[in-house]
C-alpha cells in the first residue's frame, strides 16, 4: 500500500506506472457482450464477511445498494455496451473520443460513467469491473491529471464522475479488502488536492460550484474509507496511512461550526481508536483547530509550517481568512513575500527577519471562526 505522507511525491502525482493514454490494463480483443449502461451487477471473491458488507451497503454516495452473490467480469474501463451505446448518443466526453471524433472511441480510452439509480434486479456481471480492472481504470485517470492540453476544472469534471463509477463498483460488489482501502485512500487524496486547486480559482461561479460538490464528496469518500478501515480492524491495528486520512476530517472543521458528517466532533472522537487519536497527524489537527479557535495565529502558522503534510495544507488553506490579511500579518511579522513567474506569493523561507510586530496585532480571523464551538 502506498505511503501516506501528502507531499508533492505522493501518488497523487506518481506516475502510472507505464499506463499511458492508450496503455494500462490490456484489454483482449475478443470483447464481451455486455449490459446497458443503465444496468450493473457484482460481488467479488475478495468480499469480506456479512458485518463487513453491512458496513458497505450504508454507504451512501454510491447511491447502490451491494448484491450479495455477484462478480464483476468487465474486463474493460467501460462497458463495451455503455461504449457502443454512448458513442451513437455522443455522449462522449473530449477524453474519450477517439481522434476528437464526438462519435468514436476505444476501450483504451472510454470510463465507465457514474449512474445515480441502479436496480440490483437487472443486475450483470458484465457490467461490473474486477478489483485489478478498477486499479487500471483509477492509474489511468491519474494520468489525466497531468494534463497540459485542458484545465484542472475540465480535468476534474471528468475524473471526478469517473472515481464515484469505481466507488460504485466496489460497493456493488462489497468489496472491502487491502486493495479497495489502496483505491479509497487515492480517491480521497484527488478530492483533498481538488479542494484547493479549486479553491484558488473560486471567483468563478461555475468552480465555486464545483469545489462544493467536491467537498460532498470528499465527505462522502472519507466516510466510506473509515468503514473499510473498520471492516478490516485486526486489535488496536493502525492501517498505514489510517491516522493522516482522519486528521483531514478534523481539519475540514476550520470551515465553520458545521458537521461536514452530521454529528458534533466531540462525538466522532468517541469512536476513534486510541491509537489514531495518539498519533501525531492528529495531535496536529486537534492543536490546529485549538489554535484557531483561541486566535493563536503564531502557533497555527509555526505548526503548519513545521508538521503539515501536503494532504493537510490542501485541507487548510481555503479556510484561512482573505489572502490580503496573511500578507499583512507576514509583513508586520518582517517577513517578505515574493512573486513567482506565474503571479503567485510565496513566503519564502528560513527568513530571519522574524520579530514580534510594533504595537498591537492587527485583527486576522479564519473562516468560521465566528461561529465555532468549542469541540474539546
Amino acid at each position: 500500500m502506498e505511503g501516506g505522507n501528502g507531499n508533492r511525491g505522493s501518488s497523487f502525482y506518481q506516475s502510472r506506472r507505464g499506463h499511458g493514454r492508450g496503455r494500462g490494463h490490456r484489454f483482449p480483443s475478443n470483447q464481451s457482450k455486455v449490459s446497458s449502461f443503465g444496468e450493473r451487477g457484482t460481488s467479488s471473491s475478495t468480499s469480506g464477511s456479512s458485518a463487513s458488507n453491512s458496513v458497505l451497503s450504508n454507504r451512501q454516495e454510491e447511491d447502490a445498494q451491494p448484491s450479495s452473490n455477484i462478480v464483476g467480469t468487465c474486463p474493460y474501463m467501460c462497458p463495451e455496451r455503455e461504449r457502443i451505446q454512448r458513442e451513437k448518443l455522443r455522449d462522449l466526453a473530449v477524453f474519450e473520443r477517439l481522434n476528437g471524433n464526438p462519435r468514436k472511441s476505444s476501450p483504451a480510452l472510454a470510463v465507465k460513467k457514474f449512474c445515480r439509480t441502479i436496480s440490483t434486479k437487472y443486475v450483470q456481471a458484465s457490467d461490473l469491473r474486477p478489483i485489478v480492472v478498477l486499479e487500471d481504470t483509477l492509474n489511468y485517470l491519474w494520468s489525466l491529471l497531468e494534463s497540459k492540453e485542458h484545465s484542472f476544472e475540465e480535468v476534474h469534471d471528468f475524473v471526478f464522475d469517473r472515481t464515484r463509477s469505481i466507488r460504485q463498483d466496489i460497493t456493488m460488489q462489497n468489496i472491502v479488502n487491502s486493495k479497495a482501502i489502496y483505491l479509497y485512500e487515492r480517491m480521497v487524496k484527488f478530492h483533498v488536492v481538488s479542494h484547493y486547486n479549486l479553491w484558488r480559482s473560486m471567483s468563478d461561479p461555475n468552480t465555486a460550484s464545483m469545489h462544493h460538490l467536491n467537498l460532498e464528496q470528499l465527505t462522502k469518500t472519507l466516510t466510506s474509507l473509515f468503514n473499510l478501515y473498520e471492516a478490516n480492524r485486526n486489535s488496536n491495528h493502525v492501517h498505514e496511512n489510517e491516522a493522516e486520512f482522519h486528521s483531514l476530517y478534523v481539519l475540514l472543521h476550520l470551515g465553520s461550526y458545521s458537521q461536514p458528517m452530521g454529528e458534533p466532533l466531540s462525538v466522532w472522537f468517541r469512536r476513534v481508536s486510541t491509537p489514531v487519536l495518539k498519533s501525531k497527524e492528529m495531535c496536529f489537527a486537534r492543536r490546529i483547530l485549538r489554535s484557531s479557535q483561541l486566535g493563536n495565529y503564531k502557533d497555527f502558522f509555526c505548526t503548519t509550517a513545521a508538521q503539515a503534510t501536503y494532504l493537510q495544507f490542501c485541507i487548510m488553506m481555503p479556510y484561512i481568512n482573505e489572502e490580503s490579511d496573511l500578507e499583512s500579518f507576514c509583513h508586520s511579522c518582517g517577513l517578505e513575500i515574493c512573486t513567482d513567474e506565474s503571479g503567485n506569493k510565496l513566503l519564502p523561507t528560513k527568513q530571519t527577519t522574524f520579530s514580534h510586530p510594533k504595537g498591537r496585532f492587527q485583527s486576522y480571523s479564519f473562516l468560521g471562526l465566528q461561529e465555532y464551538e468549542s469541540q474539546f
